[in-house]
């Protein structure tokens, strides 16, 4: 029966919404002669797809395959199961359809109502999503035609990612803009909707540029990564938010100025001055005492931050956690019977460079080095190429493949044994899942070290250029830093310590750090940049610091409530490093909108005075006519 199907052509289905220029990935199958189990219950068959275990394409010619196979086997009376890396991609991927389209709903429908609650109005609520997905739409455009361009490959999950980050930053400068656009319809009830969003345009114009190009600039240094992956799409957020950028200048100003005070029908808040509410209060109580409310938010922050002690990095591909799939039931009930890599094997590749065949004899040496690695449990007869110029040595370990012991075996003494025992005029490379995050990891780590400070001076400029201080932005990084390891330390909390993980995901720190410190500066520059505006007018500094947080507060709070639920979404893929993304990415910034932006920054602001913004202090100006205090008509008698 495997013999029939190593000579049937497994074709690619295709579905209307594919590209024209689509690659085909219809091929033959190569089938392997495979191995028996001890208990001859079952044999190991495997089998060999050329193409990118990524590409959607070739995704669906192993489904055509599998599919084929169970039927054919099937009718021989004998059930099959499949296993290795591509099935458990395919598996992860089809039990995550479904869930990230109800997802997807529940979260559209809590934004809207979010925005309801907030609003009072269908049109506020409405059309920020309307026009995120728009500007949207034509950002991931840019994005993939920018790749066509240039030759680059994008991920299949890149859209995807990149719609979630669109989707949460687009709305939150959408919100800022509402925010201000009703304050400023409220305190000048005679101007009309043009005048007002041109003038907010102008002073949250400013805070949202400096904001997204933090995020920009953070992202624009995964460019230099050696990882693949992040190379690929660092640059590739950061065009997509360049876009949504341009769209929070234009567009969404453009329809606050054409609807004007009916953004807010139905409801009548714009007829009466707002009450100061849980902002006002919180403004007023961290403007009469700072320190004690600053001390309060480092000990939040620092007993999150002592979580992270003992953090480890996992580089395991099993669904933790979650319901295993087909693929994971498969490898289970192999490694009963099997070693425990007997379901995905590491490999030695040998290739000829002095133009001699290579021959089963010529690599034996090699192939008995490598049956005496601890850690090795069956080493499989030689593979030859068809032109002989190359071997393929498949290595059966002890260790479950998506392991640390696995990784510990190839990256040591494997890469040794084959570094030692490689035969004359060859060259040989250790491959396989566990080779690959063994490099992995290594890459990762060399990455870390370069990325966190450039992507640290960056936004440190940024936020130089737009405050005009030397403190304000060491104030922020030292807040968006305290932020980043509250959030890591949480992280370690929940899923190391708590649910009994091997470690957090190996990508999570740096994901972490260019959305939570990245996206976290957004509210940030936000409040700092309006308690300078306030502290320009007349009167102490604390007090600027009040009416700050009491103007601010809402509008950072809705708009960090959005964001926590865009990107918490993905804490229900049965994907571990997704669940871990998602969970600790909204974490992270519902501590940056409501500790760090609400709070810590204010009270050290409260407490720094106007000192904050040295050496360029804002100059206190006149307050206008409107707003100086109205003289009280007392009656006449």
């Amino acid at each position: 029966m495997a013999d029939r199907l190593a000579h049937r052509r497994v074709v690619m289905p295709r579905k209307q919404d594919d590209l024209p220029l689509m690659q085909d990935h219809s091929q033959v199958p190569r089938i392997g002669a495979g191995a028996t189990a001890p208990d001859r219950a079952f044999r190991l068959l495997p089998v060999e797809l050329t193409g990118n275990p990524q590409d959607p394409g070739l995704q669906d010619t192993y489904r055509a395959f599998r599919d084929q196979a169970k039927s054919a086997f099937q009718e021989a009376g004998m059930r099959t199961g499949f296993t290795g890396g591509l099935a458990t991609t395919v598996d992860t991927a089809d039990a995550e359809e479904t869930r990230s389209m109800v997802v997807g709903m529940v979260m559209t429908g809590l934004i809207v109502l979010l925005h309801v609650l907030v609003f009072r109005s269908l049109a506020a609520a409405l059309l920020p999503l309307v026009t995120v997905a728009i500007v949207g739409g034509a950002a991931v455009g840019a994005v993939v035609g920018a790749a066509l361009l240039t030759g680059i490959d994008l991920a299949p999950s890149t859209p995807g990612l990149i719609n979630v980050v669109l989707i949460g930053i687009g709305i939150d400068y959408f919100l800022f803009l509402l925010f201000r656009f009703r304050e400023q319809l409220r305190a000048h009830p005679g101007q009309s909707g043009r005048e007002a969003a041109a003038e907010v345009a102008g002073r949250v114009g400013t805070a949202v540029t400096s904001a997204a190009l933090t995020i920009v600039a953070a992202f624009a240094t995964l460019g230099i990564a050696s990882f693949g992956q992040f190379r690929v799409l660092g640059p590739a957020i950061a065009v997509a938010v360049l876009v949504m950028l341009l769209g929070s200048l234009t567009l969404m100003p453009a329809l606050l100025a054409v609807t004007g005070r009916r953004m807010f029908w139905p409801s009548r808040s714009l007829r009466r001055a707002p009450r100061a509410g849980a902002a006002g209060r919180l403004g007023e109580r961290i403007s009469r005492r700072p320190a004690a409310w600053a001390v309060a938010a480092v000990v939040v922050l620092g007993a999150l931050t002592a979580g992270a002690a003992g953090v480890r990095m996992d580089y395991g591909q099993d669904a933790a956690g979650g319901e295993p799939t087909a693929a994971t039931r498969t490898a289970q009930e192999i490694a009963r019977s099997m070693p425990a890599g007997a379901s995905d094997p590491a490999t030695v590749f040998v290739r000829a460079k002095d133009g001699v065949p290579v021959t089963p004899e010529r690599v034996a040496a090699l192939a008995g080095a490598l049956a005496r690695v601890p850690g090795v449990g069956q080493v499989a007869p030689a593979v030859l190429s068809a032109d002989r110029a190359a071997a393929r040595i498949d290595l059966v370990l002890t260790a479950e493949p998506g392991g640390q012991e696995a990784r510990d075996v190839v990256s040591g003494p494997v890469r040794a044994a084959v570094r030692a025992h490689v035969p004359a005029g060859t060259e040989a490379h250790v491959g396989g899942t566990a080779a690959v995050f063994a490099d992995i990891a290594v890459a990762v780590s060399e990455d870390l070290k370069v990325i966190f400070p450039v992507a640290a001076v960056l936004i440190a400029l940024i936020l130089l250029v737009l405050l005009r201080s030397l403190l304000a932005p060491v104030v922020l990084m030292v807040a968006v830093g305290l932020g980043f390891t509250a959030t890591l330390g949480a992280a370690t909390l929940v899923f190391q310590h708590a649910l009994g993980r091997s470690g957090v995901d190996f990508t999570l720190p740096l994901v972490l750090f260019l959305f939570v410190v990245a996206l976290g500066t957004d509210y940030n520059i936000l409040i700092s940049d309006r308690i300078r505006e306030e502290m320009e007018r007349p009167g102490p500094a604390r007090a600027a610091v009040g009416r700050a947080v009491r103007h601010t507060a809402p509008a950072i709070t809705t708009a960090g409530l959005v964001l926590a639920a865009s990107f918490g979404s993905l804490a229900v893929s049965p994907q571990p490093g997704l669940q871990q993304t998602g969970f600790a990415t909204a974490v992270g910034i519902l501590l940056s909108a409501f500790v760090l932006s609400v709070v810590l920054v204010p009270a050290l602001a409260a407490l720094m005075g106007r000192s904050l913004w040295w050496p360029v202090r804002p100059r206190t100006k006149a307050a206008p006519e409107a707003e100086l205090p109205r003289p009280e008509r007392l009656p006449v008698g």
